[in-house]
């Protein structure tokens, strides 16, 4: 198989409904249930709540990684999905990834970067 270029989508949201950026928990449940439709494979993953609010993820992939970071004092949440497509293509997965993040925390799209490599 050769080699095709992965998608990185990196992106800011700005978002007035805070309370799914207090916390990690109800996020991790998402996520565990993205990888798990998308078939992906966690290898590790670190989530660490911050005081007063907010909080960080980075979830290690066998096709790479996704993070997360949520500012609830500032309403935003910055996000870096990063899929190759070593196996197969998991463009489409990345767009849905992003999608149903953005969902999540009712994000507007403040800045969106797509990068293939």
């Amino acid at each position: 198989m050769s080699y095709q270029p992965g998608k990185h989508l990196i992106a800011t949201l700005n978002t007035a409904h805070t309370a799914n950026l207090q916390k990690y928990e109800l996020c991790k449940e998402l996520i565990d249930q993205l990888i798990q439709e998308h078939q992906l494979q966690k290898l590790g993953e670190v989530y660490h709540n911050f005081s007063p609010a907010g909080f960080t993820a980075v979830v290690c992939l066998s096709e790479s990684h996704l993070s997360l970071h949520t500012w609830p004092e500032y309403g935003k949440v910055n996000l870096d999905i990063y899929l190759s497509n070593f196996q197969r293509s998991n463009d489409g997965a990345v767009q849905q990834i992003f999608d149903a993040l953005q969902s999540f925390f009712v994000g507007d799209i403040v800045h969106s970067q797509t990068i293939i490599r």
